[in-house]
């Protein structure tokens, strides 16, 4: 039975403070009073660690304890004994013995439960680096050791030299082939008479690499050797083994988490597999749809482009949804901060796109406009020669393309010209006023004639005009007509021949084509006689 059993740690340090004498009392009191505060305390020696105490023993802190150890070993390993490290048990905890004197003693409060450690492990391992201790210090005292680890550094320094020489040499003969080689390639890639790819860039990507990948390995060179250099020499080596230590540990860690996160990747691999499988499956459906060799309810030709968009998107963000718990790195905390970022960003900038994305849908889905077709938006008219998600194109007959957001089609009023006619082709119309002293018979008989004279302007169905409003002044003519060129023509540049065979018409048959204004009544009556009224060319025929 140990004494700390019978008396208890408290009357254990009052029998060796009385025993010790008046300085000895003072200081295992101080060492009593400092124990309220443990820390953990290594036992380190010629830089390398022993022990760790972790608690206080009889009073004493686990500083103090380091410190006494420090300087008993210190005495110890300055004789000349043999080295021989027993283990011995006691009450209290495990005694390491050094040449029959007592070394340390570790107890069960100054093991490691976190990691896992027992009482006995942790003795074991003190053990052998109290036995590595001992040959290091009879290795520092024999000179022709040290000599011999001063050749091996020596030696292992005049290689890693020689190796980094190697790399840099290396490393401008790569960068010269690759030049030489891109120099060959980069100019014959081309699309559409423009170089796909900048040879200075690639010159400049290339340099970089290289010189990145030369500096990693002189780099993982350098690491080697200095491990290597510092092993050989007994105060050093601690620092060689945990350079050495640390790198086998990262391979190990990065080699590990590979071959942990292979089944996880194998499973979402599969998942992203069924995802292309069901796209695949569907391409067939959609391209007949496309050519118009099938229907599928309310997917036709013009809905069936979107239609895939929208399929198959969703099919992809249900397998990313899916296999996101099984890809590497999911769970980690810069993932899952990335993801939040992400999430913000779209959330706050993404309003105005998904706005346009849903007015294209609402477009293409409800037939609104096709791509063919002769529209007016606001003051912008031309053929529709692009419906997409997000903006919508149109090409005027005066050679421009005109870009417009499909927020600004779906909130405008849309006039197509080509809904309304019987077939292919567009809708012509325009308007003129003239003053009521001409015979309104006669203006629509000279606006029919100008249509007739119109190359593009279909006999049938017929050209009408229709009188859109009286005013105070002249009333107001418009012509509508229905246009299909023999070849493909500009709406503009056939509603700029009509124009012309108007102003022609007009002026065979003394009418002039103005808008009159009055400041006061006129001198006569502004008003058609009966016997005038089918000037020509009107033809005495009843209006419908």
């Amino acid at each position: 039975m140990s004494l700390k059993s019978v008396f208890g740690s408290g009357a254990l340090v009052l029998v060796l403070a009385i025993s010790a004498g008046p300085s000895s009392a003072q200081a295992l009191a101080a060492d009593a009073a400092a124990s309220a505060a443990p820390t953990h305390a290594p036992v380190q020696i010629l830089n390398r660690r022993i022990a760790e105490y972790r608690a206080p023993f009889l009073g004493v802190s686990p500083a103090e304890r380091a410190r006494r150890t420090h300087l008993y070993m210190n005495e110890v390993l300055a004789r000349s004994g043999a080295g021989v490290v027993l283990v011995r048990k006691e009450g209290q905890g495990q005694v390491l013995m050094l040449d029959g004197e007592m070394a340390l003693i570790l107890t069960p409060e100054d093991v490691d439960v976190a990691s896992g450690a027992t009482l006995d492990s942790t003795v074991a391992h003190a053990k052998r680096q109290l036995e590595l201790l001992i040959a290091e210090t009879r290795e520092s005292r024999d000179q022709s050791r040290l000599w011999h680890a001063a050749l091996i550094s020596l030696a292992a320094s005049l290689v890693f030299a020689a190796l980094v020489w190697a790399v840099r040499r290396g490393q401008h003969a790569l960068d010269a082939r690759l030049a030489a080689q891109m120099a060959q390639r980069s100019g014959a890639l081309h699309l559409a008479g423009t170089p796909l790819l900048q040879r200075d860039k690639l010159l400049s990507f290339s340099h970089w690499l290289v010189m990145g990948l030369s500096w990693s390995l002189i780099a993982l060179l350098s690491y080697q050797w200095l491990s290597l250099v510092l092993s050989q020499f007994p105060y050093t080596r601690p620092w060689g083994e945990q350079l050495s230590a640390y790198l086998l540990q990262v391979l190990v860690k990065i080699g590990g988490g590979i071959l942990r996160a292979l089944p996880d990747l194998f499973i979402a691999l599969i998942i992203f597999g069924m995802a292309r499988a069901a796209t695949g499956m569907l391409k067939p459906v959609f391209d007949r749809i496309e050519t118009g060799e099938a229907s599928l309810g309310w997917m036709d030709r013009d809905t069936v482009r979107p239609s895939r968009r929208i399929i198959n998107t969703g099919i992809w963000l249900f397998a990313l949804v899916m296999a996101y718990p099984y890809l590497p790195g999911s769970g980690s905390e810069a993932f899952k901060g990335m993801s939040v970022l992400l999430g913000l960003m779209i959330s706050l900038g993404a309003s105005s796109i998904v706005g346009q994305g849903a007015s294209g849908l609402i477009l293409m889905f409800s037939r609104t406009i096709r791509v063919g077709e002769y529209v007016r938006v606001q003051e912008h008219e031309g053929t529709i020669t692009e419906l997409g998600m997000f903006t919508t194109r149109i090409r005027t007959g005066l050679g421009e393309e005109l870009t417009l957001p499909n927020s600004l089609v779906m909130g405008s009023v849309t006039k197509n010209y080509s809904r309304a006619v019987h077939g292919s082709g567009y809708v012509v119309d325009t308007t003129v006023t003239i003053g009521y002293d001409t015979p309104w018979r006669q203006v629509e008989a000279m606006l029919l004639e100008a249509t007739r004279r119109t190359p593009g302007v279909l006999d049938m169905p017929p050209a009408r005009v229709f009188q859109t409003a009286l005013s105070d002044f002249y009333p107001e003519y418009r012509l509508v007509c229905q246009a299909v060129p023999s070849q493909p023509r500009p709406r503009a540049e056939v509603l700029s021949n009509l124009h012309a065979h108007i102003q022609d018409v007009f002026n065979e048959y003394g009418v002039q084509i103005m808008s009159p204004h009055y400041r006061s009544d006129p001198a006569s009556p502004k008003f058609v006689p009966r016997s005038a009224w089918f000037s020509a060319p009107a033809k005495s025929e009843p209006r419908p």
